[in-house]
């Protein structure tokens, strides 16, 4: 648990960080950098020996899923939505955790689905102001990026299982590649490598904060303790974001939100996933 802690730590200021210095730029452009630069921390550690096509393929595809789409969508959300709604948005991942789970395992189950109207409620709640329908496409767009993390986290974890002499640092470049893959092409397919002639020294400086700490070691210190808790402590986990991500760009980045409405509307979100993580705990 102290791995998730560490870097649910290290996400909290990036919501805040990306709005304000890089709200502008592409985010594909901005979604590749924080890989690329992220990259280079394990590539030397990359051990492939005795993993077998099989695995590396799936490997580079969870990765490519979990980071690279996710990357693109949720970054690109920053364009229609305040820091702070961005991550209030992410609360939904451990419910699309269980449904993902529900869908593999061929069930349905009505309570899943029950809870993630109820979070749809506290969203609607949230945007339901005159011109709200730009904020609705930040909404979706977390939703199409935390459905992807999600799956990737549930890939990930059920494959460690399956291969229990992997260790996690000789294989997260392969993460971190097939993410790579993704968010070049986006860019190169957006144009956004002209933005890197642009930075300036305060982008860079936020850029290898994100890369390189947040990506970088975050993800390895999430995946990590992802495969050593149990579900409904991972869904918790993935959760503990959002309080910390909400204050930090409130206070500190110095967003301003109706309070009242935050409050009733996330509180619908937070109670759909903390019932959805005590069911499975259950």
């Amino acid at each position: 648990m102290r791995s998730l802690l560490a870097a649910t730590l290290l996400w909290a200021f990036s919501f805040g960080l990306i709005k304000r210095h890089l709200g502008g730029l592409d985010p594909n452009f901005v979604a590749a950098m924080r890989l690329v630069l992220a990259l280079p921390l394990f590539l030397p550690l990359l051990r492939t020996r005795g993993l077998g096509a099989g695995v590396i393929t799936r490997l580079l595809v969870i990765g490519a899923v979990q980071y690279g789409l996710m990357y693109v969508g949720y970054i690109t959300a920053f364009q229609f939505a305040a820091a702070h709604e961005v991550v209030l948005y992410t609360v939904l991942t451990p419910l699309y955790v269980a449904l993902i789970c529900d869908a593999q395992a061929r069930r349905f189950d009505v309570v899943n689905v029950a809870l993630a109207a109820m979070a749809a409620a506290g969203a609607a709640v949230i945007q339901h102001r005159e011109g709200a329908g730009v904020a609705w496409l930040g909404f979706l767009l977390v939703q199409l990026s935390s459905v992807c993390f999600a799956w990737g986290q549930a890939a990930y974890r059920r494959l460690r299982r399956e291969r229990t002499e992997l260790r996690d640092r000789e294989v997260i470049a392969l993460l971190y590649l097939g993410g790579v893959a993704v968010t070049v092409a986006a860019t190169t397919m957006s144009g956004g490598w002209a933005t890197l002639a642009r930075l300036s020294s305060t982008q860079w400086l936020v850029f290898a904060y994100l890369g390189v700490l947040a990506t970088g070691v975050g993800f390895y210190l999430w995946n990590r303790g992802a495969v050593q808790v149990g579900a409904g402590a991972l869904a918790v986990a993935n959760n503990l974001k959002v309080p910390l991500g909400v204050l930090v760009a409130l206070t500190i980045f110095g967003e301003q939100a109706d309070l009242l409405r935050l409050g009733i509307g996330g509180g619908l979100m937070v109670l759909a996933a903390a019932l959805a993580a005590r069911r499975g705990e259950a």
